[in-house]
Protein backbone atom coordinates (compact mmCIF):
# COMPACT_ATOMS: atom_id res chain seq x y z
CA UNK A 1 0.00 0.00 0.00
CA UNK A 2 0.70 3.49 -0.81
CA UNK A 3 2.08 6.12 2.17
CA UNK A 4 -1.20 7.99 1.34
CA UNK A 5 -3.28 5.05 1.69
CA UNK A 6 -1.65 4.25 4.87
CA UNK A 7 -2.43 8.00 6.22
CA UNK A 8 -6.00 7.54 5.30
CA UNK A 9 -6.63 3.91 7.06
CA UNK A 10 -4.85 5.30 10.23
CA UNK A 11 -6.02 8.35 10.40
CA UNK A 12 -9.36 7.51 9.95
CA UNK A 13 -9.53 4.32 12.65
CA UNK A 14 -7.89 6.43 15.37
CA UNK A 15 -10.39 9.41 14.93
CA UNK A 16 -13.20 7.24 15.16
CA UNK A 17 -11.62 5.88 18.46
CA UNK A 18 -10.96 8.87 19.44
CA UNK A 19 -13.77 10.87 19.61
CA UNK A 20 -15.62 8.08 21.41
CA UNK A 21 -13.17 7.66 24.41
CA UNK A 22 -13.44 11.80 24.12
CA UNK A 23 -16.84 12.23 23.86
CA UNK A 24 -17.78 9.32 26.14
CA UNK A 25 -14.92 9.38 29.10
CA UNK A 26 -17.31 9.95 32.27
CA UNK A 27 -19.61 7.16 33.11
CA UNK A 28 -21.03 7.48 36.38
CA UNK A 29 -24.72 5.44 36.55
CA UNK A 30 -25.54 2.14 34.78
CA UNK A 31 -28.45 3.79 33.49
CA UNK A 32 -25.90 5.81 31.56
CA UNK A 33 -23.40 2.88 30.93
CA UNK A 34 -25.55 0.69 29.00
CA UNK A 35 -28.60 2.44 28.24
CA UNK A 36 -26.51 5.74 26.99
CA UNK A 37 -29.06 7.77 29.01
CA UNK A 38 -31.69 7.11 26.75
CA UNK A 39 -30.52 10.20 24.69
CA UNK A 40 -30.50 8.55 20.91
CA UNK A 41 -32.36 9.72 18.06
CA UNK A 42 -34.35 7.77 15.87
CA UNK A 43 -31.80 7.87 13.22
CA UNK A 44 -28.24 7.64 15.64
CA UNK A 45 -30.72 4.37 16.79
CA UNK A 46 -31.34 3.03 12.99
CA UNK A 47 -27.56 3.73 12.06
CA UNK A 48 -26.00 1.71 15.05
CA UNK A 49 -28.60 -1.13 14.67
CA UNK A 50 -27.03 -0.99 11.20
CA UNK A 51 -23.90 -0.97 12.27
CA UNK A 52 -24.00 -3.29 14.59
CA UNK A 53 -24.97 -6.10 11.75
CA UNK A 54 -23.08 -4.46 9.11
CA UNK A 55 -19.31 -6.28 9.74
CA UNK A 56 -16.23 -6.64 8.18
CA UNK A 57 -18.11 -10.12 7.29
CA UNK A 58 -20.28 -8.18 5.19
CA UNK A 59 -18.11 -6.15 3.27
CA UNK A 60 -15.50 -9.15 3.23
CA UNK A 61 -17.77 -12.06 1.77
CA UNK A 62 -20.84 -10.77 0.29
CA UNK A 63 -19.67 -9.42 -2.76
CA UNK A 64 -17.62 -12.67 -3.08
CA UNK A 65 -20.50 -15.02 -2.35
CA UNK A 66 -22.24 -12.68 -5.12
CA UNK A 67 -19.14 -13.44 -7.60
CA UNK A 68 -19.68 -16.82 -7.43
CA UNK A 69 -23.40 -17.68 -6.86
CA UNK A 70 -25.07 -14.59 -8.05
CA UNK A 71 -27.72 -12.35 -6.31
CA UNK A 72 -29.56 -15.38 -4.58
CA UNK A 73 -28.27 -14.27 -1.05
CA UNK A 74 -30.67 -11.38 -0.74
CA UNK A 75 -33.67 -13.33 -0.12
CA UNK A 76 -31.82 -14.50 3.26
CA UNK A 77 -33.51 -10.97 3.96
CA UNK A 78 -36.84 -10.92 2.72
CA UNK A 79 -38.64 -11.56 5.82
CA UNK A 80 -36.52 -8.76 7.88
CA UNK A 81 -39.28 -6.14 7.44
CA UNK A 82 -42.39 -7.75 8.25
CA UNK A 83 -39.82 -9.05 11.39
CA UNK A 84 -39.41 -5.42 12.11
CA UNK A 85 -42.90 -4.29 12.28
CA UNK A 86 -43.97 -7.13 14.75
CA UNK A 87 -41.04 -6.02 17.12
CA UNK A 88 -42.17 -2.92 16.85
CA UNK A 89 -45.79 -3.54 17.72
CA UNK A 90 -45.14 -6.21 20.47
CA UNK A 91 -41.70 -6.51 21.84
CA UNK A 92 -40.82 -2.54 22.29
CA UNK A 93 -43.79 -1.63 23.95
CA UNK A 94 -43.09 -4.57 26.99
CA UNK A 95 -39.33 -3.41 26.70
CA UNK A 96 -40.21 -0.10 27.22
CA UNK A 97 -43.14 -0.15 29.63
CA UNK A 98 -41.50 -2.79 32.14
CA UNK A 99 -37.83 -0.09 31.92
CA UNK A 100 -35.52 -2.85 31.29
CA UNK A 101 -31.84 -3.03 31.10
CA UNK A 102 -31.61 -6.36 29.08
CA UNK A 103 -34.62 -8.17 26.99
CA UNK A 104 -33.85 -11.22 29.56
CA UNK A 105 -34.91 -9.37 32.38
CA UNK A 106 -38.56 -9.31 31.33
CA UNK A 107 -38.11 -13.66 31.53
CA UNK A 108 -38.09 -13.75 34.97
CA UNK A 109 -41.33 -11.81 35.78
CA UNK A 110 -42.99 -13.94 33.16
CA UNK A 111 -41.57 -16.34 34.34
CA UNK A 112 -38.78 -17.31 37.13
CA UNK A 113 -34.87 -16.63 37.04
CA UNK A 114 -33.93 -20.10 35.87
CA UNK A 115 -35.66 -19.08 32.55
CA UNK A 116 -34.13 -15.97 32.92
CA UNK A 117 -30.94 -17.49 33.17
CA UNK A 118 -30.87 -20.06 30.60
CA UNK A 119 -31.82 -17.19 28.22
CA UNK A 120 -29.34 -15.19 28.95
CA UNK A 121 -26.18 -18.14 28.90
CA UNK A 122 -27.93 -19.28 25.13
CA UNK A 123 -27.22 -15.30 24.18
CA UNK A 124 -23.66 -15.26 25.56
CA UNK A 125 -22.63 -18.38 24.45
CA UNK A 126 -23.81 -18.07 20.85
CA UNK A 127 -22.77 -14.30 20.74
CA UNK A 128 -19.31 -14.66 22.52
CA UNK A 129 -18.79 -17.00 19.49
CA UNK A 130 -19.49 -14.95 17.20
CA UNK A 131 -17.88 -11.62 18.83
CA UNK A 132 -14.36 -13.85 18.07
CA UNK A 133 -15.59 -14.35 14.21
CA UNK A 134 -16.23 -10.77 13.50
CA UNK A 135 -12.61 -10.33 14.89
CA UNK A 136 -11.13 -13.34 12.93
CA UNK A 137 -12.55 -12.54 10.59
CA UNK A 138 -10.95 -9.73 8.50
CA UNK A 139 -7.99 -10.14 10.38
CA UNK A 140 -7.21 -13.68 8.70
CA UNK A 141 -8.28 -11.86 5.42
CA UNK A 142 -6.09 -8.99 5.41
CA UNK A 143 -3.41 -11.13 6.66
CA UNK A 144 -3.26 -13.41 4.08
CA UNK A 145 -3.71 -10.57 1.08
CA UNK A 146 -1.01 -8.08 3.43
CA UNK A 147 1.12 -10.04 4.88
CA UNK A 148 0.84 -8.79 8.05
CA UNK A 149 0.83 -11.00 10.98
CA UNK A 150 -2.47 -12.58 11.64
CA UNK A 151 -2.36 -12.50 15.72
CA UNK A 152 -1.20 -9.04 15.66
CA UNK A 153 -4.02 -8.03 13.10
CA UNK A 154 -6.30 -10.08 15.88
CA UNK A 155 -4.98 -8.47 19.06
CA UNK A 156 -5.05 -4.83 17.42
CA UNK A 157 -8.36 -4.56 16.41
CA UNK A 158 -9.53 -6.32 19.42
CA UNK A 159 -7.69 -3.77 21.75
CA UNK A 160 -9.09 -0.67 19.52
CA UNK A 161 -12.46 -2.08 20.27
CA UNK A 162 -12.20 -2.88 24.17
CA UNK A 163 -10.66 0.98 24.61
CA UNK A 164 -13.61 3.20 23.86
CA UNK A 165 -16.12 0.52 24.66
CA UNK A 166 -14.68 -0.17 28.47
CA UNK A 167 -14.31 3.46 28.77
CA UNK A 168 -17.83 4.79 26.89
CA UNK A 169 -20.42 2.13 27.04
CA UNK A 170 -22.89 1.92 24.83
CA UNK A 171 -23.36 6.24 23.76
CA UNK A 172 -19.47 5.60 22.82
CA UNK A 173 -20.78 2.75 20.97
CA UNK A 174 -23.97 4.92 19.07
CA UNK A 175 -21.76 7.38 18.84
CA UNK A 176 -18.52 6.11 17.01
CA UNK A 177 -21.04 3.49 14.95
CA UNK A 178 -22.49 7.17 12.89
CA UNK A 179 -19.13 7.96 12.01
CA UNK A 180 -18.66 4.11 11.06
CA UNK A 181 -22.05 3.96 9.43
CA UNK A 182 -20.67 7.21 7.40
CA UNK A 183 -17.19 5.76 6.14
CA UNK A 184 -19.27 2.30 4.98
CA UNK A 185 -21.27 3.99 2.84
CA UNK A 186 -18.90 6.32 1.61
CA UNK A 187 -16.37 3.18 0.38
CA UNK A 188 -19.31 1.37 -0.93
CA UNK A 189 -20.37 3.79 -3.83
CA UNK A 190 -16.63 4.73 -4.32
CA UNK A 191 -15.77 1.30 -4.84
CA UNK A 192 -19.10 0.71 -7.41
CA UNK A 193 -18.51 3.40 -9.35
CA UNK A 194 -14.47 2.44 -9.15
CA UNK A 195 -15.41 -0.94 -10.85
CA UNK A 196 -17.46 0.53 -13.36
CA UNK A 197 -14.41 2.81 -14.41
CA UNK A 198 -12.09 -0.31 -14.58
CA UNK A 199 -14.53 -1.74 -17.22
CA UNK A 200 -13.15 -1.96 -21.08
CA UNK A 201 -14.44 1.42 -22.64
CA UNK A 202 -16.92 0.19 -24.68
CA UNK A 203 -18.62 -1.72 -22.17
CA UNK A 204 -21.05 0.49 -19.65
CA UNK A 205 -23.36 -0.52 -16.69
CA UNK A 206 -26.39 -1.49 -19.17
CA UNK A 207 -23.94 -3.77 -21.14
CA UNK A 208 -22.44 -5.29 -17.57
CA UNK A 209 -25.93 -6.06 -16.39
CA UNK A 210 -26.62 -7.91 -19.29
CA UNK A 211 -23.29 -10.11 -19.22
CA UNK A 212 -24.47 -10.46 -15.80
CA UNK A 213 -27.75 -12.04 -16.55
CA UNK A 214 -26.30 -14.17 -19.42
CA UNK A 215 -24.48 -15.28 -16.88
CA UNK A 216 -26.82 -16.52 -14.55
CA UNK A 217 -25.75 -13.97 -11.52
CA UNK A 218 -28.90 -11.68 -11.76
CA UNK A 219 -31.46 -14.91 -11.08
CA UNK A 220 -32.52 -13.36 -7.31
CA UNK A 221 -35.65 -15.04 -6.79
CA UNK A 222 -36.02 -18.96 -6.43
CA UNK A 223 -39.56 -20.42 -5.53
CA UNK A 224 -38.17 -24.42 -5.62
CA UNK A 225 -39.55 -26.16 -2.02
CA UNK A 226 -36.14 -28.04 -1.95
CA UNK A 227 -35.41 -27.58 2.55
CA UNK A 228 -31.82 -28.15 1.49
CA UNK A 229 -31.83 -25.15 -0.70
CA UNK A 230 -30.29 -22.70 1.67
CA UNK A 231 -32.11 -19.37 -0.23
CA UNK A 232 -35.08 -19.37 -1.65
CA UNK A 233 -37.72 -16.97 -0.99
CA UNK A 234 -40.17 -19.25 0.94
CA UNK A 235 -36.45 -20.26 3.50
CA UNK A 236 -36.13 -16.23 3.45
CA UNK A 237 -39.72 -15.27 4.33
CA UNK A 238 -40.13 -18.05 6.95
CA UNK A 239 -36.61 -18.88 8.68
CA UNK A 240 -35.48 -15.85 7.53
CA UNK A 241 -38.79 -14.23 9.15
CA UNK A 242 -38.12 -15.96 12.33
CA UNK A 243 -34.01 -15.15 12.34
CA UNK A 244 -35.02 -11.29 12.04
CA UNK A 245 -37.65 -12.29 14.92
CA UNK A 246 -35.53 -13.13 17.38
CA UNK A 247 -31.90 -11.11 16.38
CA UNK A 248 -33.72 -7.81 16.06
CA UNK A 249 -36.44 -9.11 19.04
CA UNK A 250 -34.25 -10.82 21.71
CA UNK A 251 -30.63 -10.63 20.95
CA UNK A 252 -29.24 -7.96 23.56
CA UNK A 253 -26.74 -6.61 20.98
CA UNK A 254 -29.65 -5.68 19.30
CA UNK A 255 -31.75 -4.55 21.95
CA UNK A 256 -30.06 -2.54 23.50
CA UNK A 257 -29.07 -0.37 20.45
CA UNK A 258 -33.20 0.77 19.98
CA UNK A 259 -33.43 0.51 24.64
CA UNK A 260 -31.12 3.72 24.24
CA UNK A 261 -33.40 5.66 22.57
CA UNK A 262 -35.39 8.81 23.66
CA UNK A 263 -38.74 7.04 23.44
CA UNK A 264 -41.22 4.54 22.62
CA UNK A 265 -41.63 6.38 19.29
CA UNK A 266 -37.74 6.90 18.24
CA UNK A 267 -36.90 3.55 19.24
CA UNK A 268 -39.83 2.33 16.97
CA UNK A 269 -38.70 4.52 14.28
CA UNK A 270 -34.88 3.77 14.16
CA UNK A 271 -35.81 0.19 13.76
CA UNK A 272 -38.13 0.44 10.92
CA UNK A 273 -35.89 2.64 9.47
CA UNK A 274 -33.08 -0.38 9.19
CA UNK A 275 -35.59 -2.62 8.32
CA UNK A 276 -36.37 -0.86 4.94
CA UNK A 277 -33.42 -0.09 4.02
CA UNK A 278 -31.53 -3.27 5.11
CA UNK A 279 -32.57 -5.05 1.79
CA UNK A 280 -31.92 -2.34 -0.39
CA UNK A 281 -28.16 -2.56 1.30
CA UNK A 282 -27.82 -5.56 0.80
CA UNK A 283 -28.86 -5.98 -2.96
CA UNK A 284 -26.32 -3.16 -3.55
CA UNK A 285 -23.62 -4.75 -1.44
CA UNK A 286 -24.54 -7.79 -3.67
CA UNK A 287 -24.56 -5.98 -6.89
CA UNK A 288 -20.99 -4.99 -6.03
CA UNK A 289 -19.65 -8.22 -6.08
CA UNK A 290 -21.76 -9.10 -9.33
CA UNK A 291 -19.87 -6.04 -11.01
CA UNK A 292 -16.65 -7.92 -9.62
CA UNK A 293 -17.38 -10.91 -11.50
CA UNK A 294 -18.17 -9.06 -14.95
CA UNK A 295 -14.96 -7.20 -14.17
CA UNK A 296 -13.17 -10.10 -14.15
CA UNK A 297 -14.33 -11.70 -17.77
CA UNK A 298 -12.24 -8.89 -19.43
CA UNK A 299 -9.31 -9.16 -16.74
CA UNK A 300 -6.99 -12.29 -15.70
CA UNK A 301 -8.82 -13.52 -12.58
CA UNK A 302 -6.42 -15.78 -9.95
CA UNK A 303 -7.74 -19.74 -10.42
CA UNK A 304 -8.30 -19.74 -6.73
CA UNK A 305 -8.50 -16.01 -4.95
CA UNK A 306 -6.37 -17.11 -1.67
CA UNK A 307 -2.59 -14.90 -2.44
CA UNK A 308 -1.45 -18.70 -0.37
CA UNK A 309 -2.36 -20.93 -2.31
CA UNK A 310 -0.15 -21.17 -5.28
CA UNK A 311 2.69 -20.69 -3.27
CA UNK A 312 1.69 -23.47 -0.89
CA UNK A 313 0.26 -26.20 -3.41
CA UNK A 314 3.81 -26.17 -5.27
CA UNK A 315 5.77 -29.29 -3.96
CA UNK A 316 2.67 -31.47 -3.53
CA UNK A 317 1.52 -33.95 -6.13
CA UNK A 318 -1.18 -31.68 -6.99
CA UNK A 319 0.91 -29.28 -7.98
CA UNK A 320 1.58 -30.51 -11.39
CA UNK A 321 -2.30 -30.78 -12.21
CA UNK A 322 -2.94 -27.76 -10.13
CA UNK A 323 -0.20 -25.79 -13.22
CA UNK A 324 -2.53 -27.50 -15.71
CA UNK A 325 -5.74 -26.04 -14.36
CA UNK A 326 -4.06 -22.48 -14.58
CA UNK A 327 -3.06 -22.89 -18.00
CA UNK A 328 -6.58 -23.60 -18.92
CA UNK A 329 -8.10 -21.33 -16.86
CA UNK A 330 -6.00 -18.45 -18.52
CA UNK A 331 -7.10 -19.90 -21.84
CA UNK A 332 -10.75 -19.77 -20.97
CA UNK A 333 -11.12 -16.34 -19.63
CA UNK A 334 -9.43 -15.31 -22.91
CA UNK A 335 -12.05 -16.89 -25.05
CA UNK A 336 -14.72 -15.13 -22.35
CA UNK A 337 -13.02 -11.72 -22.77
CA UNK A 338 -13.13 -11.91 -26.86
CA UNK A 339 -16.66 -13.57 -27.04
CA UNK A 340 -17.88 -10.76 -25.17
CA UNK A 341 -16.31 -8.07 -26.88
CA UNK A 342 -17.61 -8.88 -29.75
CA UNK A 343 -19.88 -5.94 -31.16
CA UNK A 344 -22.77 -8.86 -32.15
CA UNK A 345 -22.79 -10.34 -28.45
CA UNK A 346 -26.16 -8.73 -27.30
CA UNK A 347 -27.87 -10.39 -30.23
CA UNK A 348 -25.89 -13.00 -31.61
CA UNK A 349 -27.85 -16.08 -29.35
CA UNK A 350 -25.04 -18.68 -30.74
CA UNK A 351 -22.41 -16.38 -29.13
CA UNK A 352 -24.41 -15.97 -25.52
CA UNK A 353 -24.80 -19.72 -25.63
CA UNK A 354 -20.88 -20.19 -26.13
CA UNK A 355 -20.43 -17.48 -23.34
CA UNK A 356 -22.76 -19.71 -21.11
CA UNK A 357 -20.84 -22.52 -21.74
CA UNK A 358 -17.27 -21.23 -20.90
CA UNK A 359 -18.14 -19.92 -18.21
CA UNK A 360 -19.65 -22.94 -17.05
CA UNK A 361 -16.11 -24.48 -18.66
CA UNK A 362 -14.40 -21.87 -16.36
CA UNK A 363 -16.65 -22.95 -13.26
CA UNK A 364 -15.46 -26.38 -13.19
CA UNK A 365 -12.03 -25.36 -13.14
CA UNK A 366 -12.49 -23.31 -9.96
CA UNK A 367 -13.93 -26.49 -8.40
CA UNK A 368 -11.06 -28.89 -9.85
CA UNK A 369 -8.63 -26.32 -8.13
CA UNK A 370 -10.40 -26.41 -4.46
CA UNK A 371 -10.73 -30.25 -4.82
CA UNK A 372 -6.46 -30.58 -5.41
CA UNK A 373 -6.11 -28.18 -2.67
CA UNK A 374 -8.22 -30.08 -0.56
CA UNK A 375 -6.28 -33.41 -1.36
CA UNK A 376 -3.18 -31.28 -1.72
CA UNK A 377 -3.40 -31.24 2.82
CA UNK A 378 -1.73 -27.57 2.67
CA UNK A 379 -3.62 -26.33 5.50
CA UNK A 380 -4.57 -23.28 3.16
CA UNK A 381 -8.36 -22.66 3.14
CA UNK A 382 -10.13 -24.10 0.45
CA UNK A 383 -12.79 -21.35 0.20
CA UNK A 384 -11.38 -18.65 -1.26
CA UNK A 385 -14.92 -16.54 -1.03
CA UNK A 386 -14.00 -14.31 1.36
CA UNK A 387 -10.77 -13.48 -0.31
CA UNK A 388 -12.48 -12.30 -3.96
CA UNK A 389 -13.31 -8.76 -3.07
CA UNK A 390 -10.48 -7.65 -1.33
CA UNK A 391 -7.82 -9.29 -4.26
CA UNK A 392 -10.05 -6.81 -6.55
CA UNK A 393 -9.27 -3.57 -3.93
CA UNK A 394 -5.53 -4.33 -3.70
CA UNK A 395 -4.85 -5.51 -7.55
CA UNK A 396 -6.47 -2.66 -9.60
CA UNK A 397 -8.08 -0.07 -7.04
CA UNK A 398 -6.33 3.51 -7.31
CA UNK A 399 -4.12 5.19 -4.46
CA UNK A 400 -6.46 6.35 -1.79
CA UNK A 401 -9.56 4.51 -2.52
CA UNK A 402 -7.66 1.62 -1.26
CA UNK A 403 -7.21 2.90 2.15
CA UNK A 404 -10.84 4.11 2.10
CA UNK A 405 -12.02 0.53 1.64
CA UNK A 406 -9.54 -1.04 4.18
CA UNK A 407 -10.89 1.78 6.54
CA UNK A 408 -14.78 0.71 5.74
CA UNK A 409 -13.66 -3.36 6.65
CA UNK A 410 -11.68 -2.20 9.53
CA UNK A 411 -14.46 0.29 10.85
CA UNK A 412 -17.47 -2.71 9.98
CA UNK A 413 -15.22 -4.85 12.15
CA UNK A 414 -14.65 -2.87 14.60
CA UNK A 415 -18.54 -1.17 15.05
CA UNK A 416 -20.32 -5.19 14.92
CA UNK A 417 -17.76 -6.23 17.82
CA UNK A 418 -18.24 -3.25 20.16
CA UNK A 419 -21.69 -3.95 20.13
CA UNK A 420 -21.78 -7.45 20.43
CA UNK A 421 -18.99 -6.59 23.69
CA UNK A 422 -21.27 -4.17 25.18
CA UNK A 423 -24.36 -6.36 25.24
CA UNK A 424 -21.92 -9.47 26.74
CA UNK A 425 -21.08 -6.92 29.03
CA UNK A 426 -24.45 -5.95 30.24
CA UNK A 427 -26.03 -9.18 30.01
CA UNK A 428 -23.57 -10.64 32.70
CA UNK A 429 -23.78 -7.92 34.68
CA UNK A 430 -27.39 -7.19 35.28
CA UNK A 431 -28.97 -11.08 34.19
CA UNK A 432 -26.32 -13.20 36.03
CA UNK A 433 -23.86 -10.90 39.17
CA UNK A 434 -26.65 -7.62 39.73
CA UNK A 435 -29.21 -10.67 39.71
CA UNK A 436 -26.87 -12.62 42.76
CA UNK A 437 -25.15 -9.50 44.33
CA UNK A 438 -28.42 -7.31 44.66
CA UNK A 439 -27.56 -3.82 46.69
CA UNK A 440 -23.91 -2.88 45.84
CA UNK A 441 -23.42 0.95 44.44
CA UNK A 442 -23.87 2.56 41.21
CA UNK A 443 -19.97 2.96 40.64
CA UNK A 444 -19.63 -0.67 41.99
CA UNK A 445 -21.84 -1.95 38.80
CA UNK A 446 -20.47 0.80 36.73
CA UNK A 447 -16.92 -0.69 36.67
CA UNK A 448 -18.27 -4.45 37.16
CA UNK A 449 -20.05 -3.41 33.57
CA UNK A 450 -16.30 -2.19 32.66
CA UNK A 451 -15.15 -5.46 34.33
CA UNK A 452 -17.07 -7.56 32.01
CA UNK A 453 -16.52 -5.65 29.10
CA UNK A 454 -12.49 -6.17 29.02
CA UNK A 455 -13.02 -10.17 29.96
CA UNK A 456 -15.00 -10.11 26.99
CA UNK A 457 -13.17 -8.60 24.95
CA UNK A 458 -10.06 -11.03 25.25
CA UNK A 459 -12.50 -13.83 25.56
CA UNK A 460 -13.31 -13.02 21.72
CA UNK A 461 -9.73 -12.25 21.04
CA UNK A 462 -8.42 -15.53 22.43
CA UNK A 463 -11.15 -17.50 20.20
CA UNK A 464 -10.15 -15.01 17.34
CA UNK A 465 -6.72 -15.89 17.77
CA UNK A 466 -7.06 -20.03 17.25
CA UNK A 467 -10.53 -19.47 14.91
CA UNK A 468 -10.18 -21.39 11.18
CA UNK A 469 -12.14 -20.55 8.58
CA UNK A 470 -15.23 -22.00 7.48
CA UNK A 471 -17.06 -22.38 4.11
CA UNK A 472 -17.94 -18.82 4.10
CA UNK A 473 -17.94 -16.35 6.77
CA UNK A 474 -20.93 -14.51 6.53
CA UNK A 475 -22.98 -17.97 6.50
CA UNK A 476 -20.91 -18.61 9.82
CA UNK A 477 -21.88 -15.92 11.84
CA UNK A 478 -25.82 -16.95 10.86
CA UNK A 479 -25.72 -20.61 11.41
CA UNK A 480 -23.90 -20.25 14.61
CA UNK A 481 -27.17 -17.80 15.65
CA UNK A 482 -29.74 -20.19 13.88
CA UNK A 483 -28.69 -22.97 15.99
CA UNK A 484 -29.67 -20.84 19.19
CA UNK A 485 -31.64 -18.27 17.92
CA UNK A 486 -34.94 -20.53 17.29
CA UNK A 487 -34.89 -21.67 21.12
CA UNK A 488 -34.85 -18.14 22.27
CA UNK A 489 -37.41 -17.00 19.89
CA UNK A 490 -39.77 -20.01 21.24
CA UNK A 491 -38.92 -18.22 24.71
CA UNK A 492 -40.20 -14.67 23.94
CA UNK A 493 -43.05 -16.20 21.86
CA UNK A 494 -44.93 -18.27 24.54
CA UNK A 495 -43.79 -15.36 27.21
CA UNK A 496 -46.11 -12.73 24.67
CA UNK A 497 -48.63 -14.69 23.69
CA UNK A 498 -49.50 -17.71 25.83
CA UNK A 499 -50.67 -16.74 29.26
CA UNK A 500 -51.61 -19.88 30.82
CA UNK A 501 -48.20 -21.17 30.56
CA UNK A 502 -46.06 -21.14 33.14
CA UNK A 503 -41.92 -21.24 33.87
CA UNK A 504 -41.21 -24.84 34.83
CA UNK A 505 -42.99 -25.82 31.04
CA UNK A 506 -41.09 -23.32 29.02
CA UNK A 507 -37.60 -24.15 31.17
CA UNK A 508 -37.62 -27.96 30.47
CA UNK A 509 -39.03 -26.62 26.73
CA UNK A 510 -36.59 -24.57 26.06
CA UNK A 511 -33.74 -27.41 27.19
CA UNK A 512 -35.62 -30.09 25.01
CA UNK A 513 -35.59 -28.05 21.95
CA UNK A 514 -31.83 -26.86 21.96
CA UNK A 515 -30.96 -30.53 22.05
CA UNK A 516 -33.38 -31.28 19.36
CA UNK A 517 -31.82 -28.09 17.06
CA UNK A 518 -28.37 -29.66 17.85
CA UNK A 519 -28.96 -32.92 16.95
CA UNK A 520 -30.88 -31.56 13.49
CA UNK A 521 -28.21 -29.55 12.67
CA UNK A 522 -25.39 -32.03 13.01
CA UNK A 523 -27.52 -34.43 10.23
CA UNK A 524 -27.65 -31.38 8.01
CA UNK A 525 -30.95 -32.66 7.42
CA UNK A 526 -32.00 -28.92 6.48
CA UNK A 527 -30.88 -25.72 5.67
CA UNK A 528 -29.54 -23.79 8.53
CA UNK A 529 -32.48 -20.73 8.04
CA UNK A 530 -34.79 -23.15 8.79
CA UNK A 531 -33.49 -24.23 12.60
CA UNK A 532 -34.93 -20.90 13.48
CA UNK A 533 -38.39 -21.35 12.96
CA UNK A 534 -38.43 -25.26 14.41
CA UNK A 535 -36.14 -24.01 17.40
CA UNK A 536 -39.24 -21.97 17.52
CA UNK A 537 -42.15 -23.82 17.17
CA UNK A 538 -40.82 -26.85 18.75
CA UNK A 539 -40.25 -24.68 22.16
CA UNK A 540 -44.07 -23.26 21.74
CA UNK A 541 -45.40 -27.09 20.89
CA UNK A 542 -43.24 -28.78 24.04
CA UNK A 543 -44.05 -25.91 26.27
CA UNK A 544 -47.90 -26.66 25.71
CA UNK A 545 -46.95 -30.32 25.73
CA UNK A 546 -45.14 -29.88 29.28
CA UNK A 547 -47.95 -27.79 30.55
CA UNK A 548 -50.79 -30.03 29.62
CA UNK A 549 -49.03 -33.13 31.42
CA UNK A 550 -48.47 -30.76 34.69
CA UNK A 551 -52.37 -30.08 34.39
CA UNK A 552 -53.34 -33.29 34.12
CA UNK A 553 -51.10 -34.29 37.13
Amino acid sequence: MSSIDWFILITTLLGIVGYGVWKNRQQESIQSYIRGGNQSRWWTVGLSVMATQASAITFLSTPGQAFHDGMGFVQFYFGLPFAVILICLFFLPIYHRLNVFTAYEFLEERFNWQTRTLTAILFLIQRGLAAGITIYAPAIILSAILGWPLKGLVIGIGLLVILYTVIGGTQAVNVTQKQQMTVIFLGLFVAFFSILSAFPESINFTQAINIAGASGKLQVLDFSFDPNNRYTFWSGITGGLFLALSYFGTDQSQVQRYLSGKSLKESQMGLLMNGFLKVPLQFFILLVGVMVFVFYQFQPAPLHFNPQTEKAIQGTEQASAFDRLESENTRTQKAIASLLLRSDFETDSQAQQLYQQLNRENQQQRDAAKQLLARAKTGVTVNDKDFVFITFILDHLPVGVIGLLLAMIFSAAMSSTASELNALSATTLVDLYQRNRPGQSELHYVQAAKGFTLLWGLIAIGFASVGNLFENLIQLVNIIGSVFYGTILGIFLVAFFFKSIQGKAVFWAAIMSEIAILYIYSQDWVGYLWLNAIGAVLTILLAHLIALIQRSR
